[in-house]
């Protein structure tokens, strides 16, 4: 093998140095096309985690309305096209244009059905039924413990379940409560306060 240069009007390579670069192994470069491929895919994965995630990124009209192509979709279908393309791409070697557009054949056959799964899954995770959002009124008849003393003309403090998590309130009683003594809720006087008696 003769010796070669590293760079335009560099001096050849000889004797030591010349063979350890022989011992080298080549390092494979990546096809432009794939390079494009994975770039595609990289987008569309982050497109998709964002809108997943609740973000309101290219949003026109009324976020509600679900069009015939919902973002999660596209983004999917990018996502799973770039990658599955740049797979097919590196498999087939896609130095040719034939050899390109199979690879972009594999990516179609990837990314459809992994569009259709993210517009099943974003619907899914919008039309989630949740219970409904607890008010003042669901704190009557709550049963909880006072944690700072309520004095019979001022406002202690109690902590009480609310929807299965513990709240903390202001509490007014007409007799004086001390810390650690069960109370449940009579009345509730705001969002953060209530009228309470012992248990």
């Amino acid at each position: 093998m003769p010796p070669f240069s590293l760079a335009i009007g560099a001096a050849p390579l000889s004797g030591r140095a010349a063979g350890e670069l022989r011992s080298i192994d080549i390092v494979q470069v990546v096809a432009t096309g794939t390079l494009i491929f994975l770039i595609i895919g990289g987008v569309g994965v982050g497109v998709l985690a964002l809108a997943l995630l609740g973000a309101e990124v290219f949003t026109f009209g009324h976020p509600d309305v679900d069009g015939p192509l919902s973002l999660e979709a596209v983004a999917g279908f990018a996502g799973a096209f770039g990658f599955g393309a740049a797979i097919v791409n590196e498999l087939l070697g896609g130095r040719t244009p034939g050899m390109i557009a199979a690879a972009v054949a594999g990516g179609a056959v990837a990314a459809v059905p992994t569009g259709w799964l993210a517009t099943r899954l974003a619907r899914a995770a919008r039309n989630m039924r949740t219970d409904a959002t607890p008010t003042r009124d669901h704190l009557v008849g709550a049963v909880g413990l006072v944690v700072t003393p309520v004095p019979a003309d001022g406002y202690g403090e109690v902590r009480v379940r609310l929807a299965g998590q513990p709240v903390k309130l202001n509490a007014r009683a007409d007799n004086p409560i001390p810390v650690g003594a069960q109370i449940f809720v009579v009345e509730a006087l705001s969002e953060t306060s209530v009228h309470v008696e012992t248990y």
